[in-house]
C-alpha cells in the first residue's frame, strides 16, 4: 500500500499575494503533494488552514501515515485543539516533516520545547545546500549538495534541541550557514526539519528538493501499528507482575487506581 501522506499549507499568501499564485498556480501544498504523487509509493492529498478543523480532522490523522507541514504568516491561527491532536498522532506513529517558516509553528515548537528562533533575511540569495550526511536516506539521489539560485537566507544560531542527525547543512550568498535538514524522534513518530521553502521563489518546483521531501516521507513513514496507548500510565497490580513478587514497605495507591497528574 502506498504511504499516505497529508500536506497541510497554511494557504494564505497564495490567495494575498500575486508574485506568489504566479509562482505556485497550483498553491506551495498543491505543488508539493503533486511532486509526491510522482512516487507510486506514495498517495498525497493536501489539507488547508481555512477548512473546518483545518482540514485535520480525528479520521484524517487517523488514516495519515506522515504530515507536512508548511506555515508562515498563520501561526497564531491554528487552534491549540488541533496542535494537541497532531502532536498526540506522531506520538503514536505518524511522522512529520516541518518545511521553512514552518520551524515557528506551534506544533514545532511544541515538540522541540525550545523558541526555534534563528537569523533571517529576504535579499534572493544563492544557497548551497550540503549533504553532509550523504548515507541517509533523505540524502539519496541528491550528490554532494543542492544548488538553489534565489532564496531567503537562515542563519546560526538555530534554537532547537540537538537533532538525532543532521542531513543537511547550506551556505549562503552573504556568507551565513544554518542546519538545514534535521531529524528527530517524538514517541513512535520520525519528524524531519527542511529550511529551503520561502514562498516568492520557485524553490518547491526545484527537481532536488522535491526529492528531498519524496525521500523524507519514505523515512518518516513508521509501518507499525499506531501506539494508540501512549499516553496512557496503567498501574499494574503485584499479582500481575512478570515475575512472582510480595507486596513491601508502605503504598500510596492500591490495585486499579489512577496515578496522581
Amino acid at each position: 500500500m502506498p504511504i499516505k501522506a497529508v500536506v497541510w499549507g497554511e494557504n494564505v499568501h497564495e490567495q494575498t499575494n500575486a508574485a506568489v499564485r504566479d509562482l505556485y498556480p497550483l498553491t506551495m501544498h498543491g505543488t508539493i503533494a503533486a511532486a509526491l504523487n510522482q512516487d507510486k509509493g506514495i498517495e498525497a492529498t493536501t489539507a488547508t488552514l481555512q477548512e473546518p478543523e483545518h482540514g485535520l480532522s480525528e479520521k484524517r490523522l487517523a488514516a495519515t501515515d506522515v504530515l507536512l507541514w508548511w506555515g508562515h504568516a498563520a501561526h497564531g491561527e491554528v487552534k491549540d485543539e488541533i496542535v494537541e491532536r497532531v502532536q498526540k498522532r506522531i506520538w503514536e506513529g505518524m511522522g512529520l516533516i516541518v518545511l521553512h517558516s514552518g520551524h515557528y509553528s506551534k506544533i514545532f515548537k511544541r515538540l522541540m520545547g525550545t523558541p526555534c528562533s534563528l537569523k533571517w533575511r529576504e535579499a534572493g540569495e544563492r544557497e548551497r545546500v550540503w549533504a553532509i550526511n550523504r548515507g541517509h536516506p533523505i540524502a539519496q539521489g541528491i550528490g554532494e549538495c543542492l544548488e538553489i539560485g534565489e532564496t531567503e537566507m537562515y542563519g546560526e544560531p538555530f534554537a532547537v534541541p540537538e537533532p538525532l542527525e543532521t542531513v543537511f547543512v547550506s551556505w549562503y550568498e552573504g556568507g551565513e550557514v544554518f542546519r538545514s535538514g534535521l531529524t528527530y524522534q517524538r514517541g513512535a513518530g520520525r519528524i524531519f526539519y527542511f529550511s529551503p521553502g520561502h514562498e516568492t521563489y520557485p524553490i518547491y518546483h526545484n527537481e532536488g528538493v522535491q526529492q528531498v521531501l519524496r525521500n523524507a516521507v519514505h523515512w518518516a513513514h513508521n509501518p507499525a501499528p499506531a501506539w494508540s496507548g501512549i499516553t496512557n500510565a496503567p498501574n499494574v497490580p503485584t499479582d500481575k507482575a512478570k515475575e512472582k513478587i510480595v507486596q513491601k514497605g508502605l503504598r500510596l495507591h492500591a490495585d486499579g487506581d489512577k496515578g496522581l497528574s
